[in-house]
């Protein structure tokens, strides 16, 4: 039709025309004033020290870490010396002056009561060297949870009211540093909390129905016995180890064989197992004792009720950036009411031992890494959960 527009043609030549307008009005701005302005160049400088400072401060309070993050404290202050106290000691100082050491403790003992940022003048600070270059400080306290900690001293040849603000800011920026790095320890705590009480869940049937089952072999088969009783004790080496919190999936279903081998020997075939994992997630880090539980689950309140065969079915796949785990079984099934009690920690006997896995998997990966159970009374049970292939921090320890 005469006069239409051919759209993908006119986007084409607008989208193109949109471009070169862009490139000279940017070549133009290079020219006049580059892409970053100095106000730009500032914020950077000041953000990339703050980050390098942040790595040490994520080790906690202590004369190694306050010493590594006091240069770059330095550096965003612009003061003459940086100085970082606790009760009673000076943990570092970074710059000029450090004859003035050991008053950092007595300047900082009034923000430790008070909580307050002080200014302290000539007539506290001065010295007798002629040739100090030190005529004030300020102090800032450094909190966490509601309690000082410590202390940040700026010194400087006079205490400014733009210094005295940008050392409270900075004590307030460590601060949430120092929350950070016990929160971080808490979680830790947590995590190892946790993994004893997963030890201290190790069935004692399953021990005695072990012992049992190899006990049966002695006479009758003994090289299957002697078999039995080594994956039974290097099950055990590795469910009660007290190394990392952490494992690769190669070595959790390495002993999730182990596991099965043992049950095996009890239910005969009326326990069958299919394993479904692609190579490639093999070395992927995971939460050590993530995945035997789930298939202990699987077998004991799955299949171990069940009439007949019962099957168990693990499958670890490639999804990208992340591995997804599954155990899935055709057993008896349970209320899912009950599974969501469980996983909310409103139930107080966790015999399936799938709040402890939900939990850590949480406390590491985030909420969206948590279980998903589907199950229904007489329709089996499937446990799964996503891990990222990377995660920073998470590393399998040996």
């Amino acid at each position: 039709m005469t006069g239409s527009i051919h759209w993908p043609t006119a986007v084409l030549v607008a989208g193109t025309m949109l471009l070169l307008w862009l490139g000279v009005t940017l070549l133009r701005r290079s020219r006049r004033s580059g892409f970053i302005s100095e106000t730009d160049r500032a914020t950077y400088a000041t953000l990339h020290t703050a980050s390098l400072a942040s790595r040490h401060l994520g080790e906690g309070l202590s004369p190694e870490s306050a010493e590594r993050a006091g240069r770059h404290l330095l550096s965003i202050l612009g003061a003459s010396a940086v100085s970082i106290a606790g009760p009673g000691s000076v943990l570092s100082w970074t710059g000029t002056g450090e004859h003035h050491r050991a008053q950092a403790v007595a300047l900082g003992g009034r923000t430790l009561e008070t909580g307050r940022t002080v200014a302290h003048p000539y007539e506290v600070v001065a010295c007798e060297d002629p040739e100090c270059t030190l005529r004030g400080a300020v102090t800032a306290p450094l909190v966490t949870d509601d309690l000082v900690v410590g202390t940040l001293t700026a010194w400087t040849q006079e205490p400014s009211p733009g210094l005295t603000r940008a050392t409270e800011e900075v004590a307030s920026w460590v601060s949430s540093q120092l929350a950070l790095a016990e929160l971080a320890r808490t979680r830790n705590r947590v995590m190892e909390a946790e993994l004893r009480a997963l030890r201290a869940q190790i069935s004692p049937h399953f021990i005695y129905n072990s012992l049992a089952a190899i006990a049966s072999f002695v006479r009758t088969d003994p090289d299957r016995a002697r078999e039995l009783l080594l994956d039974f004790a290097d099950f055990t080496r590795y469910a009660l180890r007290t190394g990392g919190t952490f494992t690769t999936l190669a070595e959790e279903l390495r002993n999730v064989e182990r596991y099965l081998v043992l049950e095996q020997a009890r239910f005969g075939d009326r326990l069958r197992v299919s394993l479904l994992v692609a190579p490639e997630v093999l070395t992927v880090t995971l939460p050590y004792l993530a995945v035997q539980p789930l298939v202990e689950n699987a077998v004991r309140h799955g299949l171990a009720s069940k009439e007949g065969v019962g099957h168990v079915t693990i499958t670890a796949g490639d999804e990208g950036s992340h591995a997804e785990i599954a155990i899935e079984d055709d057993g008896v099934g349970t209320d899912p009411e009950r599974v969501r009690a469980i996983l909310d920690g409103a139930h107080a006997h966790d015999s399936m031992g799938l709040g402890n896995v939900d939990a850590r998997l949480r406390q590491v990966y985030g909420d969206e890494c948590g279980l998903v159970v589907e199950t229904a009374p007489g329709a089996g049970t499937r446990v799964s959960f996503r891990v990222p292939k990377f995660a920073p921090g998470v590393h399998a320890q040996h």
